[in-house]
């Protein structure tokens, strides 16, 4: 994850950087779900069956002190369809680990609203864009105005709730309507996902944007983040799964303020870029241990031996490249002079299209002069 407000606040102000001070495992608890996604990267139904039980889950909890595992992301599927799923996240907490909720917001409702609050941390609702852009990715009409009053539910009962939405060429023009949405309805987070080529994602490999796309898209995110830094906004953006994000980020910090441009560049070094095997794990719903949830190749199961064994392993020879800052990557990224800043971005893009872990990232919307040189990058954010 690229938090764009938090470091522009952090470094503009001088202020301590809220960190996340561990590992994170999103753990897709079922492959369950009431939805039939278009880019679903799990291709979950309501026909599959949970593989993991709740005391495999816990004991697979227990075991996440040794591997510094201090935040869980529940998804799935939806993770709602669990019965368990309260027993599951409040076991977590009183372990102190934090627990955010992946969730489409179809079974949220005034009997459970307040339950949730009280067992995650942060509740994140999925918003494909406008109502009918939305309707037609979940594939259930009514489902936007449901996943609307989820979100109202959460915040009448006091909890941290925000907005998660994936940029596909079909959902790219809903993206003012996201952040118009957020304001209009004070909703103070909003993660905005790039695709990756996974699971119904990987079928619909066509609705992936563009270069020029994508520049113009990211350009429009990132001037929204310091127009809310601006204005005293508590709208707080981050972008996942296009660590690049944070060049053209870093561009445009350094226009702005000249002055900080270094401070920023050693955050934007130590922050790291793709994290996938490093500070980051996945577990599946069938118990395969994956360095992201997109990953084409499992390190491990916990039905087979103790996550620890497996994460911790020092004769992992997919874990100790991954671990390896900056990666060794091919293609322009062998020449780029922010890979330690991107960290060659997502692996499993990059096995999808070329069937190599350690080709270039192909949704990599630098040129080769830009990764190259000291020219400021000259986007447009007019994508309407």
């Amino acid at each position: 994850m690229f938090r764009l407000s938090n470091l522009i606040k952090s470094v503009v102000e001088n202020k301590k950087e809220r960190s996340l001070n561990g590992n994170i495992a999103i753990w897709n608890l079922t492959n369950r779900c009431n939805l039939l996604c278009l880019h679903c990267y799990s291709k979950a139904s309501l026909d599959s069956k949970d593989t993991l039980t709740t005391q495999i889950i816990k004991n697979t909890i227990d075991n996440f002190e040794k591997s510094d595992i201090k935040f869980i992301i529940f998804s799935g599927g939806e993770p709602l369809v669990r019965k368990d799923i309260f027993e599951i996240a409040t076991y977590a907490k009183e372990r102190n680990i934090i627990t955010y909720l992946s969730t489409n917001g179809l079974y949220i409702n005034p009997s459970n609203a307040k339950k949730i609050v009280d067992t995650f941390d942060y509740i994140g609702i999925s918003i494909d864009g406008d109502e009918t852009t939305h309707d037609h990715f979940r594939a259930l009409k009514g489902s936007y105005q449901k996943s609307l009053k989820a979100i109202k539910l959460i915040q009448d009962s006091g909890g941290r709730v925000g907005i998660r939405f994936t940029l596909t060429k079909k959902t790219i023009h809903s993206l003012e309507h996201i952040f118009k949405l957020s304001e209009l309805h004070d909703i103070s987070k909003v993660y905005i996902s790039h695709l990756v080529y996974s699971g119904r994602g990987e079928d619909n490999l066509n609705i992936d944007l563009d270069q020029t796309q994508r520049k113009k898209a990211v350009k429009f995110i990132i001037d929204k983040a310091f127009s809310y830094y601006e204005t005293n906004s508590n709208i707080e953006i981050v972008t996942g799964n296009m660590e690049q994000d944070a060049i053209v980020f870093l561009d445009i910090f350094s226009k702005k303020y000249p002055h900080l441009k270094d401070i920023m560049y050693k955050k934007l070094l130590n922050w790291g870029g793709n994290s996938a095997g490093r500070k980051l794990v996945n577990i599946d719903s069938q118990g395969f241990i994956k360095p992201d949830p997109f990953f084409p190749k499992a390190i491990g199961n916990i039905l087979e031996d103790d996550f620890s064994k497996f994460w911790n392993s020092k004769e992992n020879k997919l874990l100790n490249r991954l671990r390896e800052h900056p990666r060794k990557i091919l293609g322009k990224c062998s020449q780029c002079r922010y890979i330690e800043i991107c960290n060659g971005g997502s692996r499993s893009r990059a096995y999808s299209i070329y069937h190599n872990i350690w080709a270039q990232d192909p949704s990599c919307y630098l040129s080769e002069e830009e990764i190259k040189s000291d020219k400021n990058f000259a986007y447009s954010s007019n994508i309407f």
